[in-house]
């Protein structure tokens, strides 16, 4: 299966939202005809540099007034919030894709800035030049979606076999990787010897190391370049080495953030419950952004962050005592088991 063009039917379906490949005329249309008092603008911080000039622009086209959302934006389960923007009845999103089991608070127009930079067939001579597997499981970045059937095709004239798995309800396209959730490539990590990821960057290869016991490569589709593999074992070893350290720990904090899509409080809730069956104390600690100052100064031995997986996983060493993901946190207190490694994928 090859990713779509468009978002599944129930990421449709779930949202007062339409959604662009890039910013143009058929979004300023789209806006006109929404008739808002106020847009609020959400970029990702790669985007800084240009959002007051596309801000502007928007106001000019559309003869309404746009602010911009200014706190660092991590995806799209940390929209604009009704108190960033009050009066705001439409917001406009760039750089991600829905997520379809997300309710939305207000209109919200996604613009995935899809990208058409690289070339399919250089792109895979490079990977079929490299002692990659033949077997291959292929995971995109939304932007390098489109990239998707004629790199597949590249791929398979080289004599590769690629799949692109379906994943669940939290992605809206098939091939796709969030931080939170690579179930497409868990779709499909039975029949593939190893996954490449298509984009840029480290954060969503890494994340997808952690969540597949599979070798993971990344090509970059603007340099052609290919990297890895990413070292599993050892990114899994320093996990279980923290989950050892906090074994003892009898006084935890449960981090539970307020974005909507990265809410978890029932989870928040079982393992507060899980923590005291075993006679331990857990408070439960509520947040929008976290900040390591948050957490300075609490009579606590460790966390468990229901939020976010990679707050635990990429930046945990800049907290002041050891912060577990749900099922490391699982882990340190017995009920399971250090392998096989589970990653804290959102459904």
């Amino acid at each position: 299966m090859d990713p779509a063009s468009e978002p599944s039917p129930s990421a449709r379906s779930a949202f007062r939202t339409r959604v662009f490949p890039n910013v143009g005329p058929e979004l300023v249309r789209a806006l006109r005809d929404a008739t808002p008092r106020r847009i609020v603008l959400q970029v990702p911080a790669g985007l800084v540099r240009n959002a007051h000039d596309l801000a502007a622009s928007l106001r000019t086209e559309t003869g309404v007034p746009v602010v911009l959302a200014t706190r660092p934006c991590f995806g799209a389960c940390d929209f604009p919030s009704p108190e960033e923007a009050p009066r705001a009845d439409v917001a406009v999103v760039l750089g991600h894709a829905p997520i379809p089991n997300v309710p939305l608070v207000r209109t919200t127009f996604f613009v995935e800035m899809r990208s058409e930079a690289g070339d399919p067939s250089a792109l895979a001579q490079t990977v079929a030049t490299s002692p990659i597997p033949r077997r291959l499981g292929l995971v995109l970045s939304v932007q390098h979606l489109d990239l998707g059937p004629p790199l597949s095709a590249e791929l398979r004239s080289r004599g590769f076999d690629v799949q692109i798995g379906r994943g669940d309800r939290r992605l809206a396209y098939p091939g796709q990787a969030l931080g939170c959730n690579y179930t497409s490539a868990e779709a499909v990590a039975g029949t593939v010897d190893g996954f490449l990821f298509v984009g840029t960057g480290e954060f969503h290869p890494l994340g997808l190391a952690y969540a597949v016991e599979r070798p993971v490569w990344a090509i970059d589709p603007l340099q052609n370049v290919l990297a890895g593999p990413f070292d599993r074992a050892k990114l899994v070893a320093r996990r279980q080495l923290l989950v050892a350290s906090v074994r003892d720990a009898r006084r935890w904090g449960v981090l539970v953030s307020t974005f909507a899509g990265q809410h978890r409080m029932p989870t928040a809730l079982r393992l507060q419950e899980r923590a005291r069956a075993h006679g331990r104390e857990a408070e439960i600690l509520v947040f929008d952004r976290l900040d390591p100052r948050d957490l300075e100064g609490r009579d606590l031995d460790a966390y468990v962050n229901t939020a976010c997986p990679r707050i635990a996983l990429d930046d945990g060493a800049n907290y002041p005592k050891p912060v577990l993901t749900p099922p490391e946190f699982l882990m340190a207190l017995g009920e399971l088991p250090l392998e096989p490694y589970r990653f804290d994928t959102y459904h």
